[in-house]
């Protein structure tokens, strides 16, 4: 089943994800988003940089776990680890997030992301805090 696109929906609370070029698709139990492959999102050797993969990573699991809060709270990254296990050179990136606890005070999300050859090229999981609404 495809998933929906919500990349206009994000990038309206998170414009970053139009700044690197980000699209969304997904709901509450999995959300898959993707970045392309640029040279100016690279580091030595044309080798896609860290941070933009971390980047890719926390947005897709920030989303994964708003999308798992109770009606009116909000969130917010508490703690993020990643294991790089690859170099992405080329074409697209792909990171698929999915909840691991959904609780009353935290969210932990894992997130891989897979080269455009289906290559795993990093994990990470993260604990998001949920916060009272306003």
């Amino acid at each position: 089943m495809e998933k929906p696109e919500i990349t206009e929906v994000v990038n309206a609370q998170m414009p970053l994800g139009t700044t690197l070029g980000i699209r969304m698709f997904g709901g509450p139990q999995e959300v898959d988003a993707t970045l392309r492959w640029a040279p100016e999102l690279c580091t030595a050797g044309g080798i896609l940089h860290g941070g933009v993969l971390m980047s890719l990573a926390d947005a897709a699991g920030a989303v994964c776990a708003f999308l798992n809060l109770p009606d009116g709270a909000r969130t917010t990254t508490i703690e993020s680890k990643t294991n790089f296990l690859g170099a992405v050179r080329e074409g697209e990136v792909l990171a698929r997030s999915r909840p691991l606890h959904v609780g009353k005070t935290t969210i932990v999300v894992e997130t891989d992301l897979f080269d455009a050859s289906g290559r795993r090229v990093a994990r990470t999981t993260q604990t998001q805090a949920v916060l009272a609404g306003d």
